[in-house]
């Protein structure tokens, strides 16, 4: 009997495997907005295929009861893009009635989706889950310490103090690596503070000041923002000693979680690591140096990053608030003093963040100390900063070097665009507008409206542009662009030609999202990562130049790579697939904002 039953398994198995063997590889697919879609907002997919195949009419279904709900007629053809042979672009912006559905076109069908108001309800709270896991001194996702001797001076000008002790212990790591930069920590601290201030309501408070569940009567997106802002304090101890950023690429020492980290930076084995003092000259401690020529794109970001949290926790933390206030006048003074820019500094590989402006960054922080004092004199050296650089330049470009125009949005120009003051209103509105079309013209030839270049981190990118489309059409109510901005949206949520989802773990359910993140902490001991944005395609180009990149498995993606732009879900493929935390910081106003988009929908529905 036994043997029996062992034949007829086998006989299954082979049945089976010929099945599979005989069934159809995909020529085509439908790619979607795997969360879903607002009822009143654009709505488009894209059929892309491998080969030519004329899309006269799609239809969209309940997929509840498979009956036909709506027929597109006439879909645009895009022709060729990427990996495909030819795409076109579904859209069904006119269909508004909530449910599930999905859409079929030429024998291929979607993924199923939704179509509600509440498809975004929670998901700026959802980020904020990674931005607790990249948490450095205490850590709550850990429920550990890390980096708790952090750290010894580097570079400063008196020889004396240079290797002395300095406390700097907190903020947030920078990404799957444990490196710490000013830059990137004092944006996302404004972003977190900025989509607070413009969407409140969104926020809840679920979790306590330190991470851990609870609830302490503060949003906790504030908290967060506060933990950021008690590092930037640290990170500006004095009115004229700045630091620029802890550790350097000694850090890439191997897969390692944070609290058992051993890197050895000339003090023992998980010791202190170097806290580089900003001096505006080239910095380097080997033999990689990078082009500062100032303070200015640091000291501007800490600035704006203060003036805005003292605006925010004035309710919550006075005393602290009125001490941001001081150090955001500082952080100005000393930034005006010394135009230019603090790139990050390299350590033993040529990598660094090669950030080139920096009038930007002194334009949001005397936009912001010109909400936070009502001086007249800042906004007028706001509209001074903002003029040196209308568009920030990666703006309708095709390439640019990482992290070059930095941050990926100018929210200076957005505040300037809201002033009272008519004739600066009407001058930074058009500039906000001459960025989005300089992308728009790139974009319109593809189905996707893809115009933001594949560069390492184009999702930073991606979310920089989307808020900057969201914000115009707000001040404005000009819909040019609103095509553009949903595309935007959509390609982090799956319309893009590897059908996934850039944000781990969502959807909540029923997705495809990024499983194998370049983490140690999915790696090496399975843990799930939450929020998390993670870099997003690079040209293949930049991809196949990269050191030290190899991918850990099978490529599930294969097909639908290309010789212009490649993604990896890869432990291994630190270009693609590593989550940032600034980039995920810079969801939290994109993500609050469709939510309350949702919210609106909602009430006016029920007030019918």
């Amino acid at each position: 009997m036994k043997i029996a039953l062992q034949s007829f398994t086998l006989l299954l198995c082979l049945l089976s495997f010929k099945l599979q063997a005989q069934a159809p590889t995909p020529q085509a697919w439908i790619r979607v907005n795997q969360l879903g879609y607002l009822p009143h907002s654009v709505k488009a997919a894209v059929w892309a295929g491998k080969k030519n195949e004329k899309i006269k009419h799609f239809t969209l279904h309940d997929a509840t009861t498979n009956k036909v709900v709506y027929k597109g007629k006439r879909p645009q053809d895009y022709g060729a893009y990427a990996a495909f042979t030819q795409t076109y672009r579904l859209e069904f912006s006119s269909f508004q009635k909530p449910g599930t559905y999905y859409l079929q076109a030429g024998g291929t069908k979607s993924p199923v989706f939704k179509i509600e108001a509440e498809v975004y309800d929670g998901t700026a709270d959802f980020v904020l889950h990674y931005m607790r896991q990249q948490r450095c001194g205490f850590n709550p996702f850990l429920k550990d310490s890390c980096h708790t001797k952090d750290g010894f001076m580097v570079f400063h000008p008196n020889p004396s103090l240079d290797s002395t002790y300095v406390n700097v212990k907190g903020g947030w790591h920078d990404a799957s690596d444990y490196l710490q930069y000013v830059t990137t920590s004092a944006n996302a601290t404004f972003q977190l503070l900025f989509a607070y201030a413009q969407n409140p309501q969104a926020f809840k408070d679920n979790y306590l000041a330190n991470g851990l569940e609870g609830t302490n009567g503060i949003p906790d997106i504030l908290d967060e923002a506060k933990w950021g802002l008690d590092w930037l304090l640290k990170m500006y101890p004095e009115a004229d000693l700045m630091f620029n950023q802890i550790a350097d690429d000694r850090d890439h020492a191997g897969y390692r979680l944070p609290n058992h980290d051993k890197v050895d930076y000339g003090k023992g084995p998980g010791q202190e690591r170097p806290v580089y003092v900003i001096t505006g000259k080239p910095q380097g401690s080997f033999q990689h140096k990078n082009r500062s020529t100032g303070a200015a794109s640091t000291a501007g970001k800490f600035s704006s990053a203060f003036s805005l949290g003292a605006q925010l926790l004035k309710q919550y933390y006075p005393a602290y608030a009125q001490g941001l206030r001081t150090k955001a006048q500082q952080a100005y003074a000393y930034g005006a003093a010394r135009p230019g820019v603090a790139q990050t500094a390299p350590g033993k590989a040529p990598y660094f963040y090669e950030e080139d402006n920096w009038v930007d960054d002194m334009e949001l922080a005397a936009v912001q100390l010109h909400q936070l004092t009502g001086e007249t004199t800042y906004l007028q050296k706001a509209a001074e900063y903002g003029r040196q650089e209308p568009l920030t330049p990666w703006l309708g470009k095709d390439t640019a070097r990482h992290y070059q125009w930095y941050p990926f949005i100018n929210l200076g120009h957005y505040y300037l665009g809201a002033s009272k003051d008519e004739s600066i209103k009407q001058e930074f509105i058009s500039n906000l507008k001459n960025g989005l079309e300089a992308v728009y013209s790139r974009g319109n030839g593809n189905a996707f409206l893809m115009g933001v270049p594949f560069i390492w981190c184009s999702n930073n990118l991606v979310a920089g542009l989307a808020t900057q489309a969201i914000l115009y059409r707000q001040l404005t109510g000009d819909t040019r662009y609103a095509q553009m901005e949903a595309s935007l949206r959509d390609w982090l949520f799956g319309v893009n030609p590897w059908g996934t989802s850039m944000i781990i773990g969502l959807p909540f359910s029923n997705g495809d999202y990024p499983d194998n993140p370049h983490s140690s902490l999915a790696l090496l001991h399975g843990y799930k990562l939450s929020g998390g944005l993670v870099d997003g395609p690079v040209y293949n180009s930049i991809f196949g130049n990269l050191k030290g990149l190899k991918l850990d498995a099978e490529d599930e993606f294969a097909p639908f790579q290309s010789d212009l732009v490649v993604y990896h879900d890869d432990h291994g493929d630190y270009s693609t697939n590593e989550p940032t935390m600034d980039g995920t910081a810079s969801l939290s106003f994109l993500l609050s904002a469709l939510q309350m988009e949702g919210s609106s929908t909602s009430s006016a529905v029920k007030k019918k």
